[in-house]
């Protein structure tokens, strides 16, 4: 199943307002764009194509200890003590720290576990890795310290026992932003302050409509296959990206996901409210939610059908030849 390209020709774009809202037309770019509105602002679908960071300085105590115990530490004094023995489980190859089950080579150096797969020979000693020794007076010592999370460096102070560490990461507010654009097409990583400046200069084709209420029409709804509709949105100081998506969530099943992220952190996100709306033909279909941090991304609402969900009978319902209006409200909630 392919999607059109985000990379792909835009169609002639214009904004205006009609009856106080904007109108915005979104054209897949395996279509070409209709004039599907006056003053609409059309637009290419984004659809897809289908490193190690330097570890730094723990706070260490024992279980339990001032350090945060079991649900992670927060920051604080680091000794020289503590550089000393965390240096000790650092991966000689990615520089990320060693942790349990801790495997060594035949003369006791160590490497990570991820690293070890990759590996034929010790890095240190360039000895033999086979077979696996397994170290557990290091794994006991592993259990009595706190690591920092290897996002230290972009601003994290937490410290974590091992065991909750890689489960910190997954989620930290401090890693890499990836491209929110749907799909896996760009592999582009960088800091949330980076993510506007990427997709003005690499996602040219997405058009970004200033104020609160405004309308996405979507195009050529009928496309097979998987589809893509992105827009981004502008107020209250903050930037939106609407996505429409259609896919098969269920074999033989289409159905269209409509959500709104925000290029903020997670904590931001909660401060707003966006409400999407379908109308027509004596029929209204309504989803309000807070918008997802860019890092969440769209693929877990979907996963969870935390969005607007709709098949394609009920998308015939409000479309008009094919192009499919939805009235998209930001708000700020209430602290």
């Amino acid at each position: 199943m392919s999607r059109p390209s985000s990379a792909g020709p835009s169609a002639n774009k214009s904004c205006g307002k009609q009856q106080q809202q904007q109108q915005h037309a979104a054209s897949p770019a395996a279509a070409p764009a209709a004039a599907a509105a006056t003053n609409a602002a059309a637009i290419s679908a984004a659809g897809p194509g289908s490193s190690a960071v330097p570890a730094a300085a723990a706070v260490i105590s024992g279980p339990g200890g001032g350090g945060g115990g079991g649900g992670g530490g927060g920051g604080g004094p680091v000794s020289p003590q503590h550089h000393e023995l965390t240096s000790l489980f650092e991966c000689p190859v990615c520089f990320d720290y060693v942790l349990p089950p801790i495997l060594q080579c035949q003369a006791g150096h160590l490497v990570c576990n991820q690293c070890r797969q990759k590996l034929s020979c010790c890095p240190t000693c360039r000895g033999s890795l086979t077979p696996s020794i397994r170290n557990m007076a290091m794994e006991k010592v592993a259990s009595a310290v706190l690591f920092p999370c290897k996002y230290a460096t972009t601003g994290c102070s937490l410290t974590l026992h091992h065991t909750e560490k890689p489960e910190h990461e997954d989620i930290c507010e401090y890693r890499p932003y990836s491209c929110p654009c749907p799909g896996a097409s760009c592999k582009w990583q960088g800091s949330l302050e980076a993510v506007m400046s990427h997709l003005m200069h690499a996602h040219k084709s997405i058009t970004t409509l200033q104020g609160e209420d405004i309308v996405f029409l979507a195009t050529d709804i009928n496309l097979p296959g998987a589809v893509d509709w992105v827009m981004m949105q502008s107020c209250f100081g903050h930037h939106f990206m609407l996505v429409l998506e259609k896919q098969e969530k269920y074999e033989g099943h289409q159905q269209f996901f409509a959500i709104v992220l925000l290029i903020v952190t997670r904590k931001q996100a909660e401060n707003f409210a966006y409400r999407l709306e379908l109308n027509g033909n004596r029929r209204r279909l309504t989803w309000e939610a807070t918008p997802r941090s860019i890092h969440d991304g769209v693929a877990a609402a979907i996963m969870n059908s935390d969005c607007l969900v709709f098949d394609t009978a009920i998308a015939h319902l409000f479309a008009d030849n094919g192009n499919l209006g939805i009235n998209v409200t930001i708000s700020t909630c209430c602290p």
